[in-house]
């Protein structure tokens, strides 16, 4: 039996994929738990109208990620913490501080999607990747300096 996916099924496929599911498993697992529609042909032009609204979304915000990855490139985000001796800080720049400061300077960034190279303990530059969309990641320098 055909089936159109309407969330992510460990083994079978993704949301929207059309797939070949056996008869009882379609009948008695996706059906009745919501995870799928038959694809019959009023649900294919459902799907197809729906598919192309989603493309044309996905592409809009991978345009945007891209507009914006490409804006902070290489840009220097300063970060001020307080330090002790050494020049060593009290605890580490974490991920989170990374995005309070990007959001200070109107980027919008999940702190998940910021990846540190190491913990920092100290004060200076470090580079930090940045993730803004699946296909979109740059580089950014975040300078940190005693409070």
């Amino acid at each position: 039996m055909k089936v159109i996916l309407l969330e992510d099924v460990k083994g079978r496929g993704k949301k929207g994929e059309v797939v070949n599911a056996s008869d009882g498993y379609a009948r008695n697992y996706l059906l009745p738990k919501k995870l799928a529609i038959e694809a019959n042909e009023t649900n294919m032009k459902a799907w197809k109208r729906n598919k192309a609204r989603e493309d044309a979304a996905a592409a809009e915000k991978l345009a945007e990620a891209q507009a914006q990855a490409k804006e902070i490139k290489g840009r220097t985000f300063v970060l001020k913490a307080k330090a002790g001796e050494g020049e060593r800080l009290f605890g580490s720049v974490t991920n989170m501080d990374v995005a309070a400061v990007l959001a200070e300077n109107g980027v919008t960034v999940d702190k998940r999607n910021i990846e540190l190279p190491d913990h920092i303990k100290t004060v200076g530059q470090y580079p930090v990747k940045v993730k803004l969309h699946p296909k979109v990641k740059t580089e950014i320098t975040v300078d940190v300096q005693a409070d």
